[in-house]
């Protein structure tokens, strides 16, 4: 019963939540002349909530370019910004990677980064450099992350954004990281259509 009544208590804007372990994924270009690997790393006490933890090795990220005989070469290896692993990740056609969140700590660290396809690091974010707190506390949240963000999240037909959508109707709002210098651009709906930079 005890069990039953702490349950009840919690507070309504925080929710639990459950995450499967990171894995090796790859994402490819969408023209398919670039690759990205990503390995995730083992510095689970780098992140929210695990303090104590492990620290070690960051998530690797293996960055291949098609060759003229349509194999693929390695080309850069480098360490990223994520402890564990980014939840999403994206490759523009001229090799970019933009990172999204970190696994298990969603809108925690480096929420957005954008790497060249040199492997060089451009550009990262985190949630207080792209929002007020106030706007930050208005996410819900659960045990281990900020839910931020909802809607979809790609690389425009012309591979020079990375856009997403961070609010729902009615008062729809958007993102857009310019791939070319790492700059973003909000836009909200609401009164009416208008952007501004942060």
């Amino acid at each position: 019963m005890a069990a039953v009544v702490f349950g009840l208590i919690l507070p309504a804007h925080l929710c639990a939540d459950d995450w499967p372990g990171a894995q090796v994924r790859e994402v490819f270009s969408r023209d398919r002349q670039y690759f990205v690997r990503i390995t995730p790393g083992e510095s689970w006490g780098e992140t929210w909530g695990f303090a104590g933890a492990k620290k070690g090795k960051h998530a690797r990220a293996d960055f291949f370019r098609q060759q003229s005989d349509k194999g693929y070469r390695l080309e850069q290896t480098i360490d990223l910004l994520n402890p564990v692993a980014p939840v999403d990740f994206f490759v523009s056609n001229r090799g970019d990677l933009v990172t999204l969140d970190n696994w298990h700590n969603r809108g925690y660290g480096a929420v957005l980064a954008l790497y060249r396809a040199d492997g060089k690091l451009l550009k990262n974010y985190k949630l207080a450099d792209l929002f007020p707190k106030k706007e930050i506390d208005s996410f819900p949240h659960s045990e281990s992350s900020i839910m931020w963000h909802t809607g979809a999240t790609y690389i425009d037909d012309a591979q020079g954004i990375f856009y997403m959508g961070y609010r729902e109707a009615p008062d729809y709002r958007d993102l857009m990281l310019e791939l070319a210098n790492g700059s973003v651009r909000l836009c909200a709906s609401l009164p009416k259509y208008h952007c501004w930079h942060r």
